[in-house]
């Protein structure tokens, strides 16, 4: 799937996303509680240019856990002590999984169980029902 995604390079505008910092909770020595080194990144994916409208509609559906009320997609980053290693890594973290949510899966397509699976089922569930009687107190 990632095979997929590296063919067709997807690039968002840094004009379309607005960046917050913080004080991170991560390492940074005497300076964790002075410096502002998390950068938090919000996208509006309604919008956005780059975007056609079939593509909002799949982002809305598969990204609906990490849309904000206001349509924002936000994402953290705290992870290095500095502040532009977090804004890149922020950034491409929302460029993967912007790409990853626009990759449609390919349908499954129904299949029927092989004999020998149903048979090795059904000995597994014998199996495991002789083990459960066999714990039983003998009846007197």
């Amino acid at each position: 799937m990632r095979e997929h995604l590296r063919e067709q390079p997807f690039f968002i505008p840094e004009s379309e996303l607005s960046f917050s910092l913080s004080r991170s909770g991560g390492p940074g020595g005497q300076n964790v509680n002075k410096v502002a080194t998390r950068v938090t990144v919000a996208w509006n994916i309604d919008r956005s240019a780059i975007l056609t409208e079939e593509q909002q509609v799949l982002l809305r559906a598969k990204l609906k856990n990490r849309i904000s009320a206001a349509g924002d997609v936000v994402l953290h980053c705290g992870t290095y002590r500095s502040q532009l290693r977090n804004k890149e890594e922020v950034v491409r973290r929302l460029v993967v999984l912007v790409q990853e949510a626009l990759v449609e899966k390919p349908e499954r397509k129904k299949t029927k169980p092989s004999r020998r699976a149903r048979e090795k089922r059904l000995e597994a569930k014998r199996e495991h029902a002789q083990k459960k009687e066999s714990r039983k107190p003998p009846y007197i």
